[in-house]
């Protein structure tokens, strides 16, 4: 950020740069009064049996956020078991081996 700020000051000078940033302000507010009234127009529209629509978050959507709730928290409730015939090999055992597969 620090880095864009420089290079803003270098580019629109020290003059114009408030009067941008008030503007990039007025459409930041402009954009999310947009996107809040289409949202109330489309569960008004689609009526109560898509009341879940309302509580839509774009971060649910979010592949990162996808894996997290679905693979990282199910590893984090699952106790650390061991599926039967998947123990660890002890100290000096050799490992099995399948002549056929390789």
């Amino acid at each position: 950020m620090l880095v864009i700020g420089i290079v803003a000051v270098f580019v629109f000078g020290p003059d114009r740069l408030p009067d941008l940033a008030k503007q990039a302000g007025r459409f930041l507010r402009t954009a999310r009064q947009m996107m809040d009234n289409a949202k109330a127009d489309l569960s008004k529209e689609l009526g109560d049996d898509f009341a879940e629509l309302r509580d839509l978050n774009l971060r649910d959507l979010d592949p990162r956020e996808i894996v997290r709730r679905n693979v990282i928290d199910a590893m984090e409730s699952e106790p650390d078991s061991v599926p039967a015939g998947k123990e660890p090999l002890r100290s000096g055992e050799v490992p099995p081996f399948d002549s056929d597969a390789t």
